[in-house]
């Protein structure tokens, strides 16, 4: 008998996952991107150079393969393309949500809007286009929700796009960038809601939703919504919370019409209760539902999913889920629980052009690390504070019983990694004066708050050459090195300064008060860049 086959959407790492998988099921696996070098690629039997977004193509590709190849099912994970899968999968009747589900999940205004409907909690929103959005429009809008508020495309993912609005100053910037992240030049404008945030993935399956991860997410940086890291499971203890935020997390899945696969929940918990961010029928990107959640519960939720779209059951879900005492919902409520911890973390840079990268051995030597995945920065190239979840500069996870430690590993490792700037650089030294847009008032922010209170401590005239930066400082300035806030790379200030005396044992005479007040502004990389550029 020929063997089965499936087709998978994405060939980059969040896809590999499910490459693996597919050979686990002795499956044979044909992969379908737009980018002929992706990362998974020499992972796949096939390859073959589509675009996500073409689903006549990926359609005509599927049949082909059901034809000839004995194709099972169409499948993707962490993508933006679940409606692609969809597509072709209704046409050909293979397992996997409607295809009008999967617009409802993937469009974010209809996905508002099947909210609105049926009364699931969801923040007040408008939608607007590049053509039809006057004066008078967006005047009732502002009025409407008031400041903040946010805008984002409706049809994109890792906030590309995305960000807070908090005055006038900042909404026609705003809107233009969200417009130009959006496939069809369109955005929605929502209310800002307040409260901690989680991720939460979910299968639904044969009239149930078992919940396979819950996450904390770690979100920075206004007026954009950096997510540093995730920690799976979530720190909340509260159990009614959390049982509320599956609940509204459940409708949610029900008024989009999802039925057979993956979903995936951005939610926070307001003062009005829970809100959904959104919904995604998909597994998670971000290396939860690929890593962290397999890693923090055993299951391998990548080939679970997998199973039920080339029309398998997912045995091992079905027989390790315990079931929720939830009542009167359209599903029967199951969880997958985490029995230990996995945290997820991001090392970032400040403006500039990258001299070297170093660090990743002595971050993967760290107790408790699984992974050191660094993004393609290298030599040469122009990196910059995030604006969105792609622009950050590597990812590390971590795997304890404890979730402090977990936490505290994670943060270790990427504090080990530096990326060392290029001397005398303009983005740079904007950066450490304090240039900001007039439409993005403090961003980027410093990396210690102690940056804006500079007058008040006194700082050397000098460093001497070769001299250890922390001799010779002045009371204040002792004083304020005690602080144990940490900046985006998981330092203290004065582990920051030791840091550089271990790192440049030898350097020129330094000006004092330019040293510290790049440090405090950014962090050992700024250091390092100062006494690069003296």
């Amino acid at each position: 008998m020929q063997e089965k086959s499936v087709l998978i959407l994405g060939a980059g790492l969040m896809q590999k996952p499910a490459i693996l998988s597919a050979k686990n099921l002795n499956l044979k696996c044909f992969v379908v991107d737009a980018n002929p070098n992706a990362e998974a690629i020499p992972y796949a039997d096939v390859f073959r150079q589509i675009d996500l977004k073409d689903r006549e193509g990926i359609l005509e590709f599927a049949r082909e393969l059901k034809e000839k190849e004995n194709l099972s099912g169409i499948f993707t994970a962490g993508t933006d393309f679940s409606a692609s899968v969809s597509y072709a999968a209704e046409k050909l009747g293979f397992q996997a949500h409607s295809f009008e589900a999967a617009l409802n999940a993937s469009i974010k205004n209809r996905m508002r809007e099947c909210f609105k409907k049926e009364g699931v909690p969801s923040p007040d929103f408008f939608t607007i286009s590049r053509d039809n959005l006057s004066a008078q429009r967006m005047e009732f809008i502002v009025q409407s929700l008031s400041f903040p508020f946010v805008v984002k495309p409706v049809d994109n993912m890792g906030a590309r796009g995305c960000r807070m609005v908090r005055n006038e100053k900042e909404i026609k910037s705003a809107i233009n960038d969200a417009f130009e992240n959006s496939r069809s030049n369109s955005a929605i404008i929502e209310e800002y809601m307040e409260g901690p945030e989680f991720s939460i993935d979910a299968i639904v399956y044969e009239g149930s939703v078992t919940i396979t991860g819950f996450a904390d997410r770690h979100i920075y940086y206004p007026p954009y919504f950096i997510e540093t890291g995730h920690t799976m499971p979530t720190a909340l203890g509260d159990q009614d919370k959390k049982l509320e935020l599956i609940k509204c997390f459940a409708q949610g899945i029900h008024a989009l019409g999802l039925t057979s696969g993956a979903a995936k929940a951005d939610i926070k918990y307001t003062c009005k209760g829970p809100q959904i961010g959104e919904i995604a029928a998909r597994l998670s990107g971000g290396y939860m539902s690929g890593w962290t959640y397999p890693y923090s519960s055993s299951c391998n939720l990548t080939e679970e999913a997998l199973k039920i779209a080339v029309g398998q059951k997912p045995d091992y879900l079905l027989k390790n889920r315990f079931p929720l005492p939830l009542k009167n919902l359209p599903f029967e409520l199951f969880i997958l629980p985490s029995e230990n911890v996995s945290a997820e973390r991001a090392w970032i840079s400040i403006p500039g052009k990258v001299k070297s990268v170093n660090g990743f051995d002595n971050a993967s030597k760290i107790s408790g690390i699984k992974n050191v995945f660094p993004r393609s920065v290298k030599e040469g190239d122009t990196v910059d504070f995030p604006r969105n979840n792609v622009q950050k500069c590597g990812n590390v996870i971590s795997l304890n019983s404890d979730y402090e430690l977990a936490v505290s590993q994670a943060e270790k490792a990427c504090s080990k990694i530096l990326i060392r700037l290029e001397a005398n650089n303009e983005e740079t030294d904007a950066f450490l004066n304090g240039n900001c847009l007039e439409n993005e008032e403090g961003f980027p922010p410093s990396a210690f708050s102690l940056y804006s209170k500079l007058s008040q401590i006194e700082l050397p005239e000098t460093i001497a050459e070769n001299e250890s930066v922390l001799k010779n400082i002045s009371e204040s300035l002792e004083k304020a090195l005690q602080s144990d806030e940490k900046d985006w790379n998981y330092l203290t200030a004065l582990e920051s300064a030791k840091r550089f005396d271990l790192l440049v044992p030898v350097h020129k005479e330094m000006d004092g008060r330019k040293f510290w007040s790049a440090l405090f502004k950014g962090g050992l990389q700024a250091a390092i860049y100062i006494s690069d550029s003296n």
